[in-house]
């Protein structure tokens, strides 16, 4: 599917509303949760496209873009990294708290292009970085942000040990998290905690807890 296809499909499924927690942004996302995620399953399992995650603003990713926001000069000035950006939300948080560059990486071509539909609707630039990029160094960065990341163990254990690489090189990372299985609970130091209103039909509650943290260096041996 060639990028204009799939920036049709997002106009056309989603509507561009004010974020719960953060309505200084607005984002294109789904009306009905289920409906679309049912949708875009059956219409692109054929091709090996994932799940649409980048049409709802997620709890751990509305914790972090309301810190950005509420404290800019963690980002002023800086290139920064929103890991596994989804909708984009905490990298367009970035360039309107004063960051000098913002890169939003995803895996999923939708995902991509949902970023620069929503980039241009908040009327900045975000950098888009294509692939995973856990399987790299992870490049230079000032500051890294990572919202919901830590869903599923294979994930986690893969992720951690990479964001390490930015901690021991003395690069703060930030993790927005409402409670998920697999989070690192004994390397985190809390920032920041808010109650974040959310989809039901997705996580089964209409706030949800969600707390940024510092990603802390392990503990020596």
């Amino acid at each position: 599917m060639q990028p204009a296809d799939r920036r049709a499909f997002i106009l056309a499924e989603t509507r561009l509303l004010p974020v719960a927690h953060v309505p200084e942004i607005s984002l294109h996302v789904a009306d009905e949760a289920l409906d679309i995620w049912q949708k875009t399953e059956d219409q692109l399992a054929e091709i090996g496209l994932p799940a649409p995650f980048w049409a709802f603003a997620w709890a751990g990713g509305q914790a972090l873009a309301r810190y950005v926001l509420d404290t800019p000069d963690i980002v002023r000035g800086r290139t920064v990294l929103d890991f596994a950006s989804g909708s984009g939300l905490v990298a367009i948080a970035a360039m309107m708290a004063g960051a000098r560059k913002a890169v939003a990486s995803e895996i999923d071509d939708f995902a991509l292009e949902a970023i620069r539909v929503n980039a241009e609707a908040n009327g900045v630039e975000v950098e888009v970085a294509v692939g995973d990029l856990t399987e790299t160094e992870g490049g230079d960065f000032d500051i890294v942000f990572a919202g919901d990341v830590f869903y599923e163990r294979p994930m986690a254990e893969k992720l951690l040990p990479w964001l390490d690489g930015f901690v021991a090189r003395g690069v703060p990372v930030l993790v927005g998290d409402p409670g998920r299985a697999y989070l690192p609970k004994g390397r985190l130091g809390e920032c920041a905690t808010y109650q974040v209103p959310v989809i039901r039909d997705l996580e089964d509650s209409e706030i949800r807890k969600t707390t940024v943290w510092r990603l802390d260096p392990p503990a020596a041996a």
